[in-house]
């Protein structure tokens, strides 16, 4: 399957103090990652997607999606990591979108929501 979208469940956070690795020839200076995992709701199957948060200077690898292995990767600056966090903390449900007919557009997202809905302390 060249695409899939899986419901996030789980998110694990990793801070680095500058982890230093290459992908598809691309050497990245890794500061922080969020790995995401969870289900594609129709087959039950396990899919995951690592969002790689990157310092400043470092080169930025293109996002691809490795298929064997169920399992995308993201690049994005470290200055947008507690963005996704906060994403990830307050959103329910959220999806992975790994796309490798078109790797620039994979993507974490909510579904639909109601303008205005917010959050409520009121039962």
């Amino acid at each position: 399957m060249d695409s899939v979208i899986f419901e996030i469940k789980q998110y694990m956070v990793v801070w680095r103090q500058l982890e230093q690795r290459e992908f598809n020839g691309t050497p990245a200076q890794i500061r922080g990652m969020v790995r995401c995992s969870g289900v594609e709701p129709r087959s039950g199957e396990a899919y995951s997607m690592d969002v790689m948060f990157l310092s400043p200077e470092s080169a930025f690898p293109s996002p691809f999606y490795d298929v064997a292995n169920k399992k995308g990767f993201m690049f994005l600056p470290i200055s947008d990591i507690m963005a996704v966090v906060d994403l990830l903390r307050h959103e329910k449900p959220i999806f992975g979108h790994l796309r490798g007919d078109r790797p620039d557009w994979m993507s974490i997202t909510t579904s639909q929501e109601p303008v205005g809905e917010g959050d409520s302390d009121q039962s």
